[in-house]
């Protein structure tokens, strides 16, 4: 039986009550907390920076995901190391040597990651497929929640997981953006590992119970 991992995503807490809602994932069936950093340049929006994120590794006793969605992010790769991130993903768009940015994550002890945007085709991470943990496909447009899944992006699941299995790698999948129990169970029938979800579960009646129908929901 597969078990996919769910990664809540940060961005959709409530932020006046951050610490609930970072004990809530702790106590759920979540595996990940998934943390977006925007700078407003990479992405039409600024979301949090290094004193947020340290304030949830303190408190966080799961796999903290930070997701990178700024432009030139080699200089900041040993700072969100130290401030507690296990994996680390920054953007194929914003990487113009993507092989040495990998290669920094990895010293750092972190998993290292690449995230691309619906428009890029994942054909272009095949020479580099081996040397990456964690290939985050955007199932929105990078840089707000709540926005309306790209159905393109199961075509763009099964194409990546041909180029893993082709280069014999380990890479995992990760979906980020619109994710829900209308989409879960096909997302991960086309070879998705990690299901990121937002809004989905922080505006539930209940994100615990919803993370763990998620959880239910994808064991195949």
């Amino acid at each position: 039986m597969k078990n996919t991992l769910i990664a809540p995503s940060v961005l959709s807490a409530d932020f006046a009550n951050l610490q609930r809602d970072i004990e809530m994932i702790n106590n759920s069936a979540a595996d990940w907390f998934h943390i977006d950093i925007m700078d407003g340049v990479f992405v039409p929006n600024i979301s949090f920076g290094m004193p947020i994120l340290e304030a949830i590794a303190r408190h966080a006793k799961k796999t903290i995901d930070v997701h990178l969605m700024i432009v030139n992010p080699d200089p900041y790769i040993k700072t969100f190391a130290a401030l507690g991130a296990n994996n680390l993903t920054v953007h194929y768009e914003a990487c113009t040597h993507l092989h040495r940015s990998l290669q920094a994550i990895k010293a750092e002890g972190m998993k290292a990651g690449v995230a691309i945007n619906p428009h890029t085709n994942v054909a272009l991470l095949e020479d580099t497929i081996k040397d990456i943990d964690l290939v985050c496909l955007m199932s929105v447009n990078p840089g707000f929640g709540g926005q309306s899944f790209i159905e393109n992006t199961y075509k763009k699941i099964v194409q990546l997981r041909e180029i893993i299995v082709r280069n014999n790698a380990d890479t995992l999948i990760e979906i980020d953006g619109g994710v829900s129990d209308k989409n879960a169970l096909e997302l991960v029938q086309k070879g998705a590992d990690v299901l990121v979800a937002g809004n989905f579960v922080f505006k539930s009646g209940n994100p615990t119970q919803t993370i763990a129908d998620l959880k239910n929901l994808t064991r195949i």
